[in-house]
């Protein structure tokens, strides 16, 4: 039986379920495969894995698309694009999948099983107390044609399992190293159910045979089935099903989240909508999450994904569990927003410009005015809803007073010092530098150094305590509108 050589066309797929909101772990799949596949100069295909009628939802279906999309993912054959595999959704498949296990049945690779649960549940429960292993035990393997009459004249239903070969499975995974599964612990199981749906367990296998893949790269909590779909794949090569190889596998480490446990889809941080909505940048999110198991370089964290398709080598991927670091996540993406140009900062900072996001009018918006102070801004945004709170002084009537700030910035003295600060603001040309020298000049009257000198100006202006360089907003902000917030401060300060 052939395998998969690395020297082939590589074909690797991409085949979430569409089931709630995508999720980090999922990304860090999707993405390992596409840039081994562009790494390779190969085809990615993406396939919908909807056969679970009750979980799949169409808007999860159109979620996972838009997702793809978001994060710059291009696939090569799938929905939207179509190819010579088509359909690419499993739930249009599925009179493959029954013609596929009509002949499975056929060469004698698989086999009606009458078990009850009951009874499978009993058997499992005497092999735990035995110290055996608790799989399926094979009682149905070798039914008489006047067994199988007795069981169907009794009114019992049948599943359809793969009969497992009775011989060690030995592979070589991509990541970690030759795995070898003994018979005892890798036990036939079911690919039909009783009311003749295909489970996942037949129609992943069988779309990897028929779609050529040639690489199979997932997540580690997959290892333990991969013996029971390498023994699927040589069945389906003798009953002429697929080009007859077995894929290479790959299994990608655990991400790991809060409390040394597997990151989950119920973990909040998890979801990639969270991310999306926080305004992460794609590059930044996939950028870190590349490092969940794999590295450029030793001395380089930060990277675009066309220099992660330029390196990536999988047998680069760390077997060892990788745990997702918010705060990391965050510097990745900070270092990506100062990568881009001006321009590029300021469009993707639209969204946030804009109602839902922005608190001010959509005519209070002044693009020269955000244009000033971009560059300014770019520096210290961690996510790009950031930039809100950064700028909304600007296009506010009256700045969003934060009471904590108003009480720690507004000290006893604080009303001559600003009455000081206004004078010299208003005889003063209007640049940053010159503000900066009025608000200096103001505070060594009082004997303040310009930290504690500007800090009540900040937060009648703005306020915050903390934002922009203030001169820099000020001249933006211009004479008339600054003057008239400092005199607002100094009312609410004498009332």
């Amino acid at each position: 039986m052939a395998s998969a050589s690395p020297s082939a066309p590589v074909r690797v797929r991409f085949c979430p379920s569409p089931t709630g909101n995508p999720h980090v772990g999922l990304v860090r799949t999707a993405l390992f495969n596409w840039a081994f596949a562009r790494h390779h100069g190969g085809t990615l295909v993406f396939r919908i894995e909807d056969t679970d009628a009750a979980r799949d939802s169409e808007e999860s279906y159109t979620q996972l698309l838009d997702a793809m999309r978001w994060l710059g993912f291009d696939w090569d054959e799938g929905p939207e694009v179509g190819g010579p595999h088509a359909p690419y959704r499993q739930s249009q498949r599925m009179d493959l999948y029954r013609e596929v296990a009509d002949k499975l049945l056929e060469a004698g690779h698989a086999y009606r099983c009458y078990c009850t649960a009951e009874e499978l549940e009993e058997r499992r429960e005497a092999a735990r107390k035995a110290g055996r292993p608790s799989g399926y035990d094979g009682t149905c393997r070798t039914l008489t044609a006047e067994q199988i009459a007795a069981y169907e004249a009794e009114g019992r239903v049948s599943i359809v399992r793969f009969r497992m070969p009775d011989e060690p499975i030995t592979f070589t995974d991509l990541v970690r190293g030759e795995l070898t599964f003994t018979p005892e612990n890798v036990s036939d199981y079911g690919i039909v159910r009783a009311n003749g749906a295909p489970l996942y367990t037949l129609v992943n296998p069988v779309d990897d045979a028929l779609m050529e893949i040639t690489h199979v790269l997932r997540g580690e909590d997959l290892l333990s089935s991969t013996p029971r779909q390498i023994g699927l794949y040589r069945a389906l090569a003798e009953i002429g099903v697929g080009p007859g190889t077995v894929p290479a596998f790959g299994h990608l480490p655990y991400v790991m989240g809060e409390g040394n446990k597997k990151l989950s889809k119920r973990d909040p941080q998890s979801s990639l909508n969270l991310y999306r909505e926080r305004g992460f940048l794609p590059e930044g999110l996939l950028n870190y999450l590349s490092l969940l198991g794999w590295s450029l370089s030793s001395d380089r964290d930060v990277f675009s994904p066309a220099e992660m398709v330029e390196a990536f080598d999988i047998s680069g991927v760390n077997a060892n569990p990788a745990r997702f670091d918010l705060k990391k996540a965050e510097a990745i993406n900070a270092d990506h927003i100062r990568l881009l140009d001006v321009k590029a900062f300021i469009e993707a900072c639209e969204p946030w410009l804009k109602a839902p996001h922005a608190p001010w009018s959509p005519d209070a918006f002044d693009a020269a005015a955000f244009a000033a102070l971009a560059p300014l801004a770019q520096t210290r945004l961690t996510v790009l809803s950031d930039i809100t709170a950064n700028v909304d002084f600007l296009f506010l009537d009256e700045p969003a007073q934060d009471e904590t700030s108003w009480t720690k910035a507004m000290k006893p003295g604080a009303d001559a010092l600003l009455a000081s600060v206004r004078t010299r603001l208003a005889e003063a040309d209007w640049d940053a530098e010159t503000l900066k020298a009025a608000v200096l000049a103001a505070g060594e009257e009082h004997g303040l150094k310009l930290g504690k000198a500007q800090a009540p100006l900040r937060v009648a202006v703005t306020g915050r305590t903390v934002g922009l360089p203030l001169f820099e907003s000020l001249e933006v902000l211009g004479r008339e509108r600054t003057l008239a917030r400092v005199d607002a401060a100094l009312a609410k300060l004498a009332g």
